[in-house]
């Protein structure tokens, strides 16, 4: 297998991580998304797109080798964390940032419907899809919030 595959589908081998590798790829996705503040809006859409169709590839790579879905593939939830953050309000405070994580991690553990069937899907689509829509799912939830407060 591709060692750059194994490289991004374990978000930079933090996936490796003994503790919660999903926790600490959406972590990673933080941290990028504050480290460089020109990283919003077009540029993190278009920096998505491209990221979730080259992990279809990779997760599938990895997932031949170590199994379906396998807990080191955390390149998913790097995307699902950045589609959360897409377009957000820029008046939301970092609070709301850190707070969308945690929403995050919650809908990808809970994984309401459809997340939890899309799971189902072959290869590598299946591991991308299930964050792509948490992803969603916290983005709409934020912007629901946000309009309410």
């Amino acid at each position: 297998m591709n060692r750059f595959f194994r490289l991004l589908a374990t978000g930079l081998y933090t996936g490796y991580s003994p503790i919660a590798p999903g926790t600490a790829g959406s972590a990673l996705a933080l941290v990028v998304y504050f480290i460089i503040p020109e990283f919003r809006d077009w540029m993190l859409l278009s920096t998505t797109g491209v990221l979730f169709f080259i992990g279809v590839v990779a997760a599938g790579a990895v997932e031949k080798t170590d199994g379906h879905d396998a807990s080191i593939i955390n390149l998913d939830e790097i995307v699902g964390m950045w589609v959360a953050l897409l377009f957000l309000p820029r008046d939301l405070s970092f609070i709301w940032i850190v707070g969308s994580f945690f929403l995050f991690r919650g809908f990808d553990i809970w994984k309401p419907f459809p997340i939890h069937d899309s799971q189902k899907l072959p290869a590598g689509w299946g591991v991308m899809v299930d964050d792509l829509l948490a992803g969603i799912y916290t983005n709409l939830m934020l912007r629901l919030i946000h309009i309410i407060i």
